[in-house]
């Protein structure tokens, strides 16, 4: 870090992540709203405090931007193909078909906010997984506040080791450590923990004791297929580490649901998180669909990404063609300097997350035009749905990633965690997972979080003469739960369920669940440190 840290500093550093929260969580703002002004703070503590110059805020505004084209290509797509399937009234089809396949309702739950967003985060990632099952759980009757909840809680553990462990290798490229196979074996541990905590959790969210109780083989099934599953898989394959496991738990999932203590009806009455209401109960479609057509655009996209990503001639052919823009070296006034960069977050188009969601709804649309399930000439309908709901979340995402890149370009976020380290000092390993928490939550993807903070967490387990392996199992750990509360996270799932305006809520939701379990990957790795 080329600026010389003070309390200060640190303290400007803070105040558009302590705005933004506050914001949201304390006066209940949307992001829409918050994330605009938080930058706007950004912006004038960056060029009065910390002397930023014009080209550094347009060399960063312009990452900013080619960064949120990638991820707002995937919240279009996404919602596309949503909208595609709710004018073919295709949830109500999957709704019969969850009932059927897990009579038990947490059972479902289970399977939808768990078991499939997790998948989906093996092989995609990108917020896809909270934007495909967030209707999918409303479509069982989930309140749309507990529908994006329940898969943001459900899918971090595979933060780390999902899409391919883009993440994963993101930390390794920013340090020389020997043994990657150690760091992947306790990072695995970490992510067990927190998978096993997260079916509990939203078991208690569900229905408190009663639903623990009576979840309690079905979530311990699924978390030693899912998280010990990760723990031998890394060892052999990272890139694998999530996608396996999530498939064998699928099966798992579908195998308990037929035993005897799940195979009847079960529900909680009175439980927060569901709707009783009959009309958002019952399915009442007449149109013929049967299941396999209802599922057609996600078989669509699964097997699509599934073969271009693992078959590897045909993953390098379609990633061949590539493009990342061009960026000059910028330095502010005080010394933040960034370096040249000739190709900038390079984008693939056909292998992004976009790629494959618009080939399955546009699939999807024709499919159910030629079997009669969606009126011809619908598609200017469901466009008009998908351009009028991706906007304003749009907005909020290139605020959210402006802040990121102004803070990361003018040396801020370096701040934030040096001043951290200094306060803590031989006791830092207890809150390093912190640091990864704090990068996942500005940039909202713990891939960014780890090339952020990777090689800082590597320099202090050196200085600090601990085991290397610690601190960066507890830096991307951190950063997997780091990314339920990311606000662009948030945004997207607010985006499908129909609630944008809600963040704040949501956050106030999961934010003391993220706080407990990243306190506990900090004593763990504060013991092991003092043992080792």
């Amino acid at each position: 870090m080329n600026i010389q840290f003070n309390v200060f500093f640190w303290f400007v550093s803070a105040m558009p992540i302590f705005v933004l929260v506050f914001l949201m969580m304390v006066l209940k703002w949307s992001a829409i709203k918050a994330a605009p002004l938080s930058l706007l703070i950004t912006l004038i503590t960056s060029f009065i405090v910390f002397k930023a110059t014009p080209e550094l805020i347009l060399v960063e505004s312009g990452k900013a931007l080619w960064s949120a084209i990638s991820i707002i290509s995937v919240v279009i797509t996404a919602i596309l193909l949503y909208e595609t399937s709710k004018e073919a009234r295709a949830f109500e089809v999957l709704n019969r078909a969850f009932n059927s396949a897990a009579p038990n309702e947490l059972i479902r739950i289970l399977l939808i906010g768990v078991v499939f967003s997790s998948f989906l985060q093996g092989v995609t990632g990108f917020g896809v997984p909270i934007l495909v099952t967030a209707p999918l759980l409303i479509g069982i009757g989930v309140k749309p506040i507990w529908a994006v909840v329940i898969p943001l809680i459900g899918h971090c553990w595979a933060g780390t080791f999902g899409t391919l462990a883009l993440a994963w290798h993101a930390l390794i490229l920013q340090t020389d450590i020997a043994s990657t196979a150690t760091a992947a074996f306790y990072t695995s541990i970490l992510l067990a923990i927190l998978n096993l905590s997260a079916g509990f959790i939203i078991a208690c969210f569900y229905g408190g004791n009663k639903a623990i109780k009576k979840g309690f083989a079905a979530i311990f099934l699924v978390s030693i297929t899912q998280g010990f599953g990760q723990i031998v898989i890394t060892q052999i394959n990272p890139d694998l580490g999530v996608f396996i496991p999530s498939v064998l738990s699928a099966g798992v999932l579908l195998i308990t649901s037929r035993l005897p203590i799940y195979r009847e009806y079960w529900s909680i009455e009175n439980s927060r998180v569901m709707y009783r209401e009959s009309k958002n109960l019952k399915s009442n479609s007449a149109n013929g669909m049967n299941i396999p057509q209802a599922f057609f655009p996600y078989i669509v996209m699964t097997l699509l990404t599934i073969i271009v990503l693992l078959v590897a001639p045909l993953n390098q052919l379609m990633g061949s063609i590539s493009y990342g823009p061009y960026f000059p070296s910028t330095m502010s006034g005080l010394g933040a300097y960034n370096p040249e960069i000739q190709v900038y977050a390079s984008i693939k188009p056909f292998t992004h997350a976009s790629f494959f969601l618009s080939l399955s709804a546009i699939m999807g649309y024709f499919f159910y035009i030629q079997k009669g399930f969606i009126r011809k000439k619908s598609m200017q309908l469901i466009l008009s749905r998908t351009i009028r709901k991706a906007l304003p979340s749009s907005i909020a995402v290139l605020s959210l990633i402006g802040i990121s890149r102004i803070m990361t370009g003018t040396g801020q976020t370096d701040i934030l965690a040096y001043g951290v380290s200094s306060l803590f000092g031989e006791y830092y390993s207890g809150v390093s997972p912190f640091i990864g928490l704090v990068g996942a939550f500005i940039t909202s993807s713990n891939m960014s979080s780890n090339i952020l903070f990777g090689s800082f967490q590597y320099s202090l387990s050196n200085i600090l003469n601990v085991e290397s392996y610690l601190l960066l199992g507890a830096q991307t750990a951190g950063g997997s739960i780091g990314t339920s509360i990311a606000p662009s996270n948030i945004v997207l799932g607010a985006t499908t369920a129909g609630i944008l305006g809600k963040e704040g809520e949501i956050l106030r939701i999961i934010l003391p669940f993220v706080l407990v379990i990243t306190s506990l990957f900090g004593i763990i790795t504060l013991l092991l440190t003092m043992l080792s």
